[in-house]
């Protein structure tokens, strides 16, 4: 049908054009932030590129529902100005009829929001926690980088290299500084290896001293050098996280653990799938324009709508988890409240009514001309 293919085809056009520019911002902000932990060694710098792509993949949700939105309002905002509607209206059509258009072209990204937020945004922030914990949990000696300080996990030592061989196992100019039981200890060599001895790892250092301070706060030192001195090297395995954080759980497992935690995070999914379909009935409602005005005020106020409403799902599972509200009645009032809104207004559109037309008050009946 003419009327169902124009609409639709015009609304695939704008919603690439406006995925592909969101994906692209939003990419740019990831890039920044995944770099700055990868300098800060929070993140391996050989994975960047798999942390960008896993907390990428638990953007889309909100991405998908965004370009939606903004597609559908961008849309019927240009058929409004450049007078298409009132040809649709003329012909039979009212407001009520791009329904079907319009939910024929959202129903595949409405089920690619629930299916991202429900299964891809938990699994996705599990990945990015695994890759994490893993790169916390190396050897003190294979974080050291090059002309770096670089502190232990438990903040014992500190060690320096000058710069290392191709194979990341031997370095020059080594400089550690210990801190532990009271007890202070600086050592420094020309040069350092590690070698694995009877199943243990060792750092070797070769011709260098240490100075060491039996009691911390006097002045008491001593110093030692050395042709060649080992030190047993151990791994910093942090404490594994028994519990996940609430957003990396699986929705399965929010299902059989109905506590507040995880009944706010399940609240936060579901909320993402009901407020796309919600998003839709709003923006058919709110694109509306005078073909005299201009487009911007319905735009930033479509844009505004969408701000408040993604703010008061973050916030829902805030009052969910901190016991304000429970599961359903939050669920009941937000999106509920909201679908019941937009189908009053939309009603209301669709039959011209407006508060004057319900609230006019009527002349008694018979009344003459006066004379």
């Amino acid at each position: 049908m003419l009327f169902h293919s124009s609409i639709r085809k015009e609304l695939a056009r704008t919603f690439g054009a406006t995925l592909v520019v969101l994906i692209t911002i939003v990419m740019t902000i990831i890039l920044i932030r995944t770099l700055g932990q990868a300098s800060r060694g929070n993140v391996n710098p050989s994975e960047v590129l798999m942390v960008m792509g896993l907390s990428m993949l638990g953007y889309m949700p909100i991405l998908l529902a965004l370009s939606l939105f903004i597609s559908i309002v961008g849309t019927l905002a240009r058929m409004y100005a450049d007078s298409e509607m009132v040809i649709w209206f003329t012909s039979g059509r009212g407001l009520v009829g791009f329904l079907a258009p319009l939910f024929r072209f959202a129903w595949p990204i409405l089920l690619a929001v629930a299916a991202l937020s429900l299964l891809a945004w938990p699994w996705a922030n599990q990945q990015i926690l695994e890759l994490k914990a893993r790169y916390e949990k190396r050897a003190t000696v294979e974080r050291v980088a090059p002309g770096r300080f670089q502190e232990s996990a438990d903040g014992s030592r500190v060690f320096f290299i000058d710069k290392d061989a191709s194979d990341n196992k031997s370095g020059s100019n080594v400089f550690i500084s210990t801190q532990a039981n009271g007890k202070a200890s600086v050592t420094s060599a020309r040069s350092g290896r590690i070698e694995i001895l009877n199943g243990d790892r060792f750092l070797l250092l070769d011709n260098g001293q240490r100075l060491d301070s039996p009691k911390q706060g006097t002045l008491e030192l001593k110093l030692s050098q050395f042709e060649a001195y080992g030190i047993r090297v151990t791994e910093d395995v942090l404490a594994s996280q028994s519990v996940l954080p609430a957003k990396a759980v699986s929705t399965l497992e929010l299902a059989r653990n109905p506590s507040r935690l995880y009944q706010g995070e399940m609240g936060w999914r579901l909320g993402l799938a009901l407020a796309c379909f919600n998003l839709v009935l709003i923006a058919l409602t709110v694109s509306g324009v005078n073909p005299r005005a201009g487009r911007s005020g319905n735009l930033i106020f479509a844009l505004l709508t969408f701000i408040v409403y993604y703010n008061l799902i973050s916030l829902g599972q805030t009052w969910v988890a901190n016991g304000r509200f429970s599961l359903p009645v939050y669920m009941a009032s937000l999106h509920g409240g909201v679908l019941a809104l937009v189908v009053l207004w939309t009603a209301g559109r669709h039959y011209n009514l407006s508060w004057r037309s319900l609230f006019r008050s009527r002349g008694p009946k018979g009344t003459g001309k006066r004379a």
